[in-house]
């Protein structure tokens, strides 16, 4: 709303005069934050309230048939009636707020900014932010000069992992390609591991998610790397010897690629094992396909080596890279607006101060193919 009224203030400010109210300077001549909003939540709510009426009048009156019809084009106030649809509506000639009962846009297409209505809310672990998020890769020897050698900005909804491929192909356009990549958890998984390597000749090294069935998390429990695969045969046996009844390709909630092993009811029923194996009437396996399902086990069994650990050890100095950014160069305020700007300001070498988010990974990799020292991020 505050927004609106100043756009209108420049282009229509005798307009504005006749069709606002006097209440409105003081409701919206200072921007609201937490701080100057009620402290209550009733109170709050009828703040709420009496802003989606103010805003529900001027969006009347500008669309007004006397209304000069150039109004509702201005970009400003289509934003205010974007916002307006999405936390409010009219029921018996009444603005109410807007609840998930309702229908809440979902968070990616949510604007939470008048000032850039492509930037995004997110959520990791404790952090919240409205806008984007910055990936930096950075060379790691210990011989040689850390360098950044590329900044990737996304969209805050964004998965790290979707990052990965991105990063890949803006450090090839670039022939910095590392031979291998450190990398936290968020930015790997067995899809990424094969693709990596056969599109990049890129190893991805970092720790894989655990296996978070109820199984695995037992400990004496059968968990699915406890199963024998037979690719060729496309049949898996269990821990006591059966042999699966069912093998057949499906995709998961996550959209990928698995593998669905079904056993007989006969033989789970009368199991020995079946209080570690199953809570239901027999046992399902999910694999992924074979190339992703023997990358990962390959990358879980690397985890548990001296030499991943002493590997992995030199990506801990990412973290003093991104604090520098945010401390020093602003990384966390945005000097842009709108997706077009940012995915124009990530080729620009140097460390960046255009992102609204949080750095959240990086890597490290041995050797570029320029020579230069290898890449951390």
């Amino acid at each position: 709303m505050r927004s609106a009224l100043n756009s209108l203030t420049v282009v229509v400010p005798a307009w504005l005069l006749a069709h606002s109210s006097a209440e409105w300077l003081e409701r919206y001549g200072r921007r609201r934050d937490d701080s100057r909003l009620p402290a209550g939540q009733e109170e709050r709510r009828g703040y709420a309230r009496q802003v989606g009426n103010d805003s529900y009048a001027l969006l009347a009156a500008v669309t007004a048939a006397e209304a000069p019809a150039w109004l509702r084009e201005v970009p400003a106030v289509e934003t205010l009636r974007r916002v307006w649809l999405q936390q409010f509506y009219v029921e018996t000639s009444q603005v109410r707020w807007r609840t998930e009962a309702e229908g809440i846009p979902p968070s990616a297409l949510f604007i939470s900014s008048p000032y850039d209505i492509e930037a995004r809310y997110a959520k990791k672990h404790t952090t919240t932010w409205v806008g984007y998020k910055v990936h930096l890769t950075e060379a790691c020897e210990d011989d040689a000069p850390h360098l950044i050698t590329h900044v990737e900005t996304s969209p805050a909804l964004m998965a790290d992992g979707d990052a990965t491929p991105q990063i890949h192909e803006a450090l090839r356009s670039k022939d910095l390609l590392p031979s291998q990549h450190l990398t936290d958890t968020g930015y790997l998984d067995a899809e990424l591991l094969v693709d990596s390597q056969q599109e990049y000749g890129v190893d991805l090294l970092g720790p894989t998610r655990p296996d978070y069935r109820w199984q695995a998390r037992a400990g004496d429990g059968l968990a699915a790397s406890d199963f024998q695969v037979d690719w060729e045969a496309q049949r898996v046996t269990c821990p006591e010897g059966r042999l699966s009844i069912g093998w057949s390709e499906a995709v998961d909630r996550g959209h990928n690629d698995v593998i669905k092993v079904k056993f007989s009811m006969r033989d789970c029923r009368t199991c020995p094992s079946r209080e570690k194996c199953t809570q239901g009437k027999r046992r399902t396996v999910t694999l992924r396909p074979r190339e992703q399902s023997e990358a990962l086990q390959a990358a879980r069994a690397r985890e548990e080596t001296e030499e991943f650990r002493q590997s992995y050890a030199k990506r801990a100095g990412i973290e003093g890279t991104i604090a520098h950014g945010v401390r020093t160069c602003g990384l966390r305020r945005s000097r842009y607006v709108g997706e077009a700007r940012r995915i124009c300001s990530t080729s620009r070498p140097g460390l960046p101060s255009t992102s609204y988010g949080s750095a959240t990974g990086l890597w490290k990799s041995p050797a570029s193919r320029r020579e230069l020292p290898p890449l951390q991020g």
